[in-house]
């Protein structure tokens, strides 16, 4: 390596550290205005759609919220419905997995030789370290819970006006460039929303085609409450390979005690292997441009990055600005390196522009 290229790359680190100091310690200003500055990608071409009607800037970008409001309302909605008709047949699924541990304490007890009283000593000590532990935890609750009632009012309002703005704000951003690279910059700009927006109905697609065919396969099988694990297994798949782990365990939980039989446990990993191969192999690749594709190493750098800087907002936060970053540096010929570094390798990248 090159004096110059050495040079080059220990800017580029300076630059990552100072970046990753900033959005540490700016978390509670950067946040809100990261959901706000996405949410804002996706509704812009509604919003102008709707200007080209005829409506008023105001009424468009307040009839485009309403109409997000009530989607995402609807959908907490029917979630929270799920959980409640979980939460009353809770008593009977207690009493099973009684049932179950008594099972398992007595086979311990034969292989192991660990009587039952040395068992509940054990699970006594861990319930008192839990409870150590519980004023804390309910404290961090309510703090997220404040949290996110804050946000809920100022993320709409951050939305409202980027979108109200956005002329000023493009001329803004195209300042910091040489005059020469201003129609560039809105080029990228419009093409990054474009595809941002393309990227996140494929994406709607897909969650949605993955939890109707979680919930049909966990209903036929007879699993109850097929509808709601269905659906939390599906936004759990924006994990990779992770994400659909933790959301078979409780539905395999609850198969195996309500009929105390390992096939439905079994039938339930079928289930989800066989959605997770048709997502990958065949809903994904036909609802989702791979114009966004990023190389599966840095989206999993990218989700743990963002929890350490961002919790889990974070680790949602991040994948989208990483794909984003992906298509800016596809269009620079200065940031070739970032574009076949960030690549899925499934094909070359496009050719930069000069």
């Amino acid at each position: 390596m090159d004096k110059s290229a050495e040079i080059n790359w220990l800017k580029w680190l300076q630059f990552t550290v100072l970046v990753s100091v900033i959005l540490y310690f700016g978390s509670t200003l950067f946040i809100p205005l990261s959901f706000a500055l996405l949410i804002s990608f996706v509704l812009y071409p509604v919003c102008r759609w709707l200007e080209e009607k005829g409506l008023p800037r105001w009424a468009a970008i307040s009839l485009c919220l309403f109409l997000l409001a009530v989607l995402v309302g609807g959908l907490a909605f029917l979630l929270v419905r799920q959980v409640v008709q979980f939460g009353q047949e809770w008593p009977q699924l207690q009493g099973k997995l009684s049932a179950a541990w008594a099972d398992i304490s007595r086979y311990v007890e034969q292989q192991f030789g660990i009587d039952t009283a040395k068992q509940i000593n054990w699970l006594e000590s861990i319930a008192s370290d839990a409870a150590s532990s519980a004023f804390n935890m309910v404290r961090g609750v309510l703090y997220t819970s404040a949290v996110s009632a804050v946000l809920l009012v100022l993320i709409p309002i951050y939305v409202a006006l980027i979108l109200y703005n956005r002329e000023s704000l493009t001329r803004a951003l195209s300042s910091f460039f040489p005059r020469r690279e201003h129609s560039k910059i809105r080029q990228i700009l419009h093409e990054t929303i474009t595809t941002y927006y393309n990227f996140i109905k494929g994406m709607a697609i897909v969650y949605l085609a993955v939890g109707v065919l979680n919930s049909l396969g966990l209903f036929i099988i007879g699993v109850p409450h097929a509808i709601f694990f269905g659906a939390v297994a599906s936004v759990l798949t924006f994990i990779p390979y992770v994400g659909i782990t933790i959301g078979a365990i409780l539905p395999m939980t609850v198969a195996w005690v309500t009929y105390d039989s390992v096939w439905y446990p079994i039938g339930v990993i079928a289930v989800f292997a066989v959605v997770q191969y048709l997502e990958a192999n065949l809903i994904f690749p036909l609802a989702v441009s791979a114009r966004l594709q990023v190389n599966m190493l840095f989206t999993l750098l990218a989700i743990v990055a963002g929890g350490i800087l961002w919790e889990a907002s974070g680790m949602i936060l991040f994948i989208p600005f990483l794909a984003i970053l992906k298509l800016i540096a596809d269009k620079h010929e200065d940031m070739r390196p970032i574009s076949l570094l960030l690549g899925s390798g499934d094909k070359k990248p496009a050719k930069a522009r000069k």
